[in-house]
């Protein structure tokens, strides 16, 4: 594959949810803005208030900029930062997934509905009843089930709850206690609530034991994303603090799934987020760096890199 230039050089988009969609492939960011507020662990430097859409006929090719197709202001409840986000396809709808804080400063998960891929995205007057957290991915089972995964520590509020339910204080998990798993809920058949409570959804290590908190190289930290393979399901993610992407392996949505290793190693910036989608027979890693703005940890640009398996189905480790 020929190194590609950045997706979208004239602006900062990130944490890529990427699909196929009527034979093109579509990519969901979110919007990076300058803020004026000094970076922190929590995110507030993060001012994201718009969502836009981006399609592409092939890999090598140009990209196609639609606009605003959701803005925080058409969003009833909203209070403020639209993080990462996902779609998903069904009975001839477009489902946008969106993590945002409502008025008082909680993160909740929100969906707004489209007629086509590209949007324009109508927001739900509320956000999902029993939503948390950040980072929802959304998996078409292909069985008429479809599944979502979420959550993010620090600044994704994850670590404030415990069974589905709110704690007065956030407390993380250290050293060898358990860390904190990422959630998966199947979506209602008209795809606008969840059909059952959140699961942990369990990462493992070779030996069948959970990852523990202090196993920062390899537990859960945001960014899930959910593809198959040889009839394999892979669950992706961020190490957050690490700076990895690394994935796990696992025979049904619910898990567990058990760690295989290392998809990406650090780039430049804080964060790491990224899609895995096929396209005309060939795998990709839709992902961002902060390259183009120097460096500053919280404007990023997209990037794309060739994906590859080995003969036994593990990915081979991107250096990008």
């Amino acid at each position: 594959m020929k190194k590609p230039a950045y997706l979208v050089p004239d602006d900062y988009m990130a944490d890529p949810a990427v699909h196929v969609f009527d034979g093109k492939l579509f990519i969901y960011p979110s919007h990076d803005r300058e803020s004026g507020i000094p970076e922190n662990d929590n995110g507030d430097h993060f001012d994201m208030r718009d969502y836009h859409v981006f399609s592409m006929e092939d890999i090598e090719g140009g990209i196609t900029d639609y606009g605003v197709v959701l803005d925080v202001k058409n969003i009833p409840w909203a209070g403020r930062q639209l993080w990462d986000c996902d779609v998903a396809y069904r009975n001839g709808k477009y489902y946008m997934y969106f993590p945002l804080k409502d008025k008082t400063d909680i993160f909740r998960i929100g969906v707004a509905v489209g007629d086509n891929p590209e949007g324009p995205f109508i927001p739900e007057s509320n956000p999902i009843k029993g939503s948390y957290s950040i980072d929802p991915a959304v998996l078409d089972n292909g069985d008429g089930n479809f599944y979502m995964y979420f959550g993010g520590l620090w600044g994704g509020q994850l670590q404030r709850y415990r069974n589905n339910k709110a704690q007065e204080h956030g407390i993380l998990p250290t050293g060898s206690e358990l860390a904190l798993c990422p959630k998966i809920v199947r979506l209602r058949e008209d795809m606008l609530e969840f059909a059952e409570e959140p699961r942990d959804l369990v990462l493992l290590d070779s030996t069948g034991k959970p990852l523990t908190a202090g196993d920062t190289e390899r537990r859960f930290f945001e960014a899930s994303w959910v593809h198959t393979y040889n009839g394999r399901y892979y669950f992706s993610y961020s190490t957050g603090d690490t700076h990895l992407l690394c994935y796990a392996t696992g025979d049904n949505p619910y898990g567990p799934f058990t760690y295989q290793g290392v998809i990406l190693k650090p780039v430049v910036g804080w964060t790491t987020h990224h899609a895995i989608v096929e396209f005309k027979g060939k795998w990709y890693l839709f992902h961002h760096d902060c390259v183009p703005s120097g460096g500053i940890t919280w404007l990023r640009s997209l990037k794309v890199a060739e994906l590859k398996y080995d003969a036994d189905g593990k990915i081979e480790t991107v250096n990008d």
